[in-house]
């Protein structure tokens, strides 16, 4: 099993996305898909420095590196208009009942980073519900639910206790990859087992 800890807000844990369902099944593993705050993860982690996107110097080579990765991986990006992702983290858990966590992710990312829209929007959620064959007012409902705040903040339970610090994150056991950058280091480890 390979832990995925990741945040719809996250264009690298996007990228990782776009990869790794493949080379799971290359070597005969399941995924697990583990939402996460990465704000909050990073805080916990004792990371105080200003977002990416307070610092324009940085976000421009950011958004440079980022086209590249998509242009290698042969996937769209762009940027969505807002980063909140909370909703669409907590409709993880609805889909992981419904046994379709990979079509779930696949369909946020593919809305938000992949063409631009508001991964933030209840329009865009209830449209992706429905695409995936779910009544979206029950999708809705959950998201907003008790439940779903339950499981989120077991999710970054599980992550801080596991010292997750930011996103991706890929885990089995104790071994840990982070980053989109890090896949062939994983590939190798798991063609060694």
């Amino acid at each position: 099993m390979i832990d995925f800890f990741f945040d719809f807000m996250s264009p690298f844990a996007y990228l990782a996305h776009s990869q790794l369902p493949e080379l799971a099944r290359k070597h005969g593993y399941e995924l697990r898909y583990r939402p996460i705050d990465l704000p909050a993860a990073k805080l916990a982690a004792g990371n105080t420095g200003p977002p990416n996107v307070s610092m324009p110097i940085k976000l421009r080579y950011l958004r440079k590196d980022l086209d590249r990765w998509a242009e290698r991986y042969k996937i769209p990006i762009s940027f969505p208009p807002s980063l909140k992702s909370e909703l669409a983290n907590k409709g993880v858990f609805f889909a992981e009942a419904k046994g379709q966590c990979k079509d779930y992710v696949r369909h946020v990312w593919s809305h938000s980073w992949g063409e631009g829209q508001d991964m933030s929007s209840e329009e865009l959620l209830a449209e992706i519900a429905s695409e995936l064959g779910w009544e979206p007012d029950a999708f809705l409902a959950y998201v907003h639910s008790e439940e779903a705040e339950d499981a989120y903040r077991l999710s970054n339970e599980e992550a801080h206790s596991r010292g997750v610090f930011g996103a991706p994150i890929m885990m089995i056991g104790e071994e840990m990859w982070w980053g989109s950058d890090r896949l062939f280091f994983l590939d190798e480890y798991l063609s060694s087992q």
